[in-house]
């Protein structure tokens, strides 16, 4: 689900908080070394999102956050703001040249700069709680 998050508005914080849960707390937050992604350089996105891109040759930004059930994904578009709420049920991580995020039949690919390099730490911190959340539901076979 992609919501215009240029301006705040209370239905959009209650459709997030229910889809993947409110944000850490401060103090959460600090324990975990921080829940936010810096803004990395977007290379590709899916047809059906090239909407949110900027149409003039600007770079084209997004960042992360994570949340307890999934992330928020924040693209820049000049002066809109659009956010991709992604639980972490849907969520598809590539490592490929830089990392693909793939969901609800959609996908965003940053590109290896050294934007993204600096965020690595941040990726195997969302890799972990991808993990741990869907060890929740594991079946026995």
């Amino acid at each position: 689900m992609i919501l215009n998050s240029t301006y705040t508005q209370k239905e959009h914080k209650h459709i997030i908080a229910d889809l993947i849960g409110k944000p850490y707390s401060f103090f959460e937050a600090l324990k975990m070394g921080g829940v936010g992604s810096k803004r990395m350089i977007i290379e590709q996105l899916s047809p059906n999102m090239e909407q949110y891109l900027n149409v003039v040759s600007d770079i084209n930004y997004a960042n992360i956050e994570m949340r307890p059930n999934g992330i928020l994904i924040y693209i820049n578009k000049g002066l809109k703001n659009y956010t991709w709420v992604i639980p972490y049920y849907q969520l598809v991580l590539y490592k490929t040249n830089g990392t693909s995020i793939h969901a609800q039949g959609k996908f965003i690919r940053f590109s290896n700069t050294k934007t993204f390099k600096e965020n690595a730490t941040f990726f195997k911190k969302l890799m972990n709680a991808k993990i741990k959340h869907d060890e929740q539901y594991s079946f026995q076979f």
